[in-house]
């Protein structure tokens, strides 16, 4: 009787151990990245007795937790972020390297990416020009300002119209702060210097007809003369012209005469002008500037340069890319986000603020980007909520009070037998 008392025993603290992860799993129904656990039972034999094994109660062997995908929340928080497939992100603090579901980061007064409990997101850092490395780190929004770049090429597509006037040499009337003569058309554009300072450039575009002899002997010719104002504010002629020659049927056959420009800016610098593609570059022509009997249009002007920005957006995509769009317009790399993947990833130990730390019984972390290797995806502006099921939940509330209910009846059974027993000797 003593032994079945104690059986009865076991099952009250086993249920009782499922009732109290119940529990839990229904108050974390609204935690976010929350995964809700399930409760493992195993019997315990005794000795045999008379031949037959008795059982000696029940025991729990594990509270394991299931990491199934729960449902995703939008938000407008871009640094809110859920994991759609498989993976933890990586987050490191005082405590060291832990893992996680919850993607409610914010940002911290210096910049780092951070957790509700102060760690910071972990991932592939990225150098000063943008470049993703193979260095896992810190993720950090501190890049505050963007260095400006120098202009070094310009992009233009145009057409010049065939039947324009030919014209003498391009001058300035008067040398340097003249006034322009022999023209054709003209169009202008901004340039950078090494300092970030906006310099405009004017191009005069001058109709020098057929060529008559050499490399391009029976092409038409146009000279490119480059103006802009010196530091002294004074309109100067920078470097030599440069040559653009077209067919007969108006495809640019070459714009290479003399590409890289000298400019005297913040200090003396070259830019290349490219007119988009000629014959001898392997192309048809007629990708570029063309010679059409048409009106003189400048269809495109593209330029490498920008002055300095600061950090005024940010975005991450799928990958767990981070890019920083600055005041400047230009956009820059500034990490990519890791996550983290374990073999046995319910043997994970759990840790307060929805955290978990890697056991000798879950393995190593497997560490790469996102959407290789079997992890998910990244969806930034959305958070996973809990997957607790709560119609689940109360039907596994009711089957262990109901076992509670009756492990605590065979104790007051037992009892009662035990009483009889007592009255018996009296």
């Amino acid at each position: 009787m003593i032994s079945s008392m104690y059986t009865a025993v076991s099952g009250l603290n086993a249920e009782d151990t499922a009732l109290s992860v119940v529990g839990n799993n229904i108050a974390n129904q609204n935690t976010v990245g929350f995964k809700n656990s399930d409760t493992v039972f195993g019997d315990v034999l005794s000795s045999e007795l008379t031949g037959m094994q008795v059982g000696s109660g029940v025991r729990v062997d594990d509270v394991t937790p299931q990491f199934t995908q729960g449902a995703l929340e939008t938000t407008s928080n871009a640094l809110d972020m859920a994991i759609e497939g498989n993976g933890f992100f990586v987050v490191n603090g005082s405590s060291g390297e832990r893992y996680t579901r919850a993607g409610q980061f914010q940002m911290d007064k210096s910049g780092n990416i951070v957790d509700s409990q102060g760690d910071i997101l972990q991932g592939y850092q990225a150098d000063a020009n943008g470049n993703i490395t193979g260095n896992i780190g810190n993720l950090t929004l501190t890049v505050s300002q963007l260095p400006p770049q120098a202009t070094s090429k310009v992009g233009m597509t145009l057409n010049l119209e065939s039947t324009a006037p030919v014209t003498g040499a391009f001058s300035l009337t008067g040398g340097t702060g003249g006034t322009p003569t022999n023209y054709d058309y003209s169009t202008s554009l901004t340039a950078y210097d090494i300092q970030g300072v906006a310099h405009q450039i004017t191009a005069y575009f001058t109709n020098l007809g057929p060529v008559a002899s050499g490399t391009y002997a029976g092409d038409n010719q146009w000279q490119v003369s480059y103006v802009y104002n010196n530091t002294s504010g004074t309109p100067t002629l920078a470097g030599t012209a440069q040559n653009l020659y077209f067919t007969s049927g108006g495809a640019l056959a070459s714009d290479s005469s003399d590409p890289n420009i000298s400019f005297n800016f913040a200090t003396p610098q070259n830019i290349s002008f490219d007119y988009g593609t000629a014959i001898d570059e392997g192309g048809t022509g007629l990708n570029g500037t063309t010679q059409f009997a048409s009106d003189f249009a400048v269809e495109n002007i593209t330029q490498d340069g920008s002055p300095a920005g600061t950090l005024e957006n940010y975005s991450i995509d799928k990958n767990g890319v981070i890019t920083g769009t600055f005041t400047n317009g230009m956009q820059k790399t500034l990490g990519e986000i890791v996550l983290a993947n374990f073999d046995a990833p319910t043997k994970l130990q759990q840790l307060d603020g929805n955290l978990y730390t890697q056991t000798v019984e879950s393995g190593q972390a497997l560490i790469g980007k996102p959407q290789t290797a079997g992890l998910g995806s990244v969806n930034s502006g959305s958070l996973e909520e809990s997957n607790v099921d709560l119609s689940d939940q109360f039907v596994k509330m009711i089957a262990a009070q109901s076992g509670y209910e009756a492990n605590s009846k065979m104790i007051t059974t037992m009892d009662q037998l035990m009483q009889t027993l007592v009255n018996m000797k009296q």
